[in-house]
C-alpha cells in the first residue's frame, strides 16, 4: 500500500461525516507504520475504543470505511474462528464481528452490514508471517502463493466495500 497523510485517511471515509473523519484518533504508531507490509490500513480508535477504521486503496483513491467494536469480546480456550477477509484462523477472541454503518442515507437511518475480521486488524501482517493467530493448532496451511492470498483478501475487502458503499 502506498503510504497515506492524515489528509488523505480523513476524506476518504464513506460512511461517517467530516465531524466524525476529523474527530477520529489515527494509530497511536501512524509515524512508523510498515506500509510496504500493508494492504489495507486498519485499526482500533485508540480514544473510542469501540470505533475501529479501515482505509483501503481504491481505483480513484483511498475508501475509508468506520466500524463499531462489540463491546463484549466472547473467548473460548477451545473455539476457533475464521476471518472473512484473509482467512487466518484464530481463538474465538482474535476474531471480532465489525458492524459498519451503511454509506449515505440508508446509515443515517441506522442500517449496518457486518464482517467477521481479525480483531487487531492487522490481516496483512497475518498473511505475510509477520504476526502469529493464538492458535492451539498453529496456523493452517494452505498451497496459494502470498500473492494469490493478498489477491483473495482483497477481493473478499472488495466485497465488503461493495455492500457498505451500495456499489455492486
Amino acid at each position: 500500500m502506498e503510504p497515506l497523510n492524515e489528509k488523505q485517511i480523513r476524506s476518504s471515509f464513506v460512511n461517517c461525516t467530516k465531524g466524525e473523519a476529523a474527530r477520529m484518533k489515527l494509530p497511536l504508531d501512524f509515524t512508523e507504520l510498515p506500509w510496504e507490509e500493508l494492504d489495507f490500513l486498519g485499526w482500533i480508535d485508540p480514544g473510542a475504543p469501540l470505533r475501529a477504521h479501515l482505509v483501503r486503496p481504491g481505483p480513484d483513491g483511498p475508501v475509508g470505511i468506520t466500524l463499531r467494536v462489540p463491546s463484549v469480546s466472547r473467548t473460548s480456550a477451545v473455539k476457533s474462528s475464521i476471518c472473512q477477509v484473509c482467512l487466518t484462523g484464530h481463538a474465538s477472541s482474535g476474531v471480532a464481528l465489525l458492524a459498519a454503518p451503511l454509506a449515505g442515507a440508508r446509515g443515517r437511518e441506522g442500517n449496518t452490514v457486518g464482517i467477521y475480521v481479525c480483531a487487531d486488524l492487522a490481516c496483512s501482517l497475518y498473511l505475510r508471517g509477520k504476526r502469529q493467530p493464538k492458535l492451539r493448532a498453529g496456523r493452517y496451511e494452505e498451497s496459494l502463493s502470498l500473492d494469490e492470498r493478498i489477491a483473495r483478501a482483497m477481493s473478499n475487502l472488495d466485497a465488503f466495500t461493495a455492500r457498505v458503499t451500495g456499489v455492486a
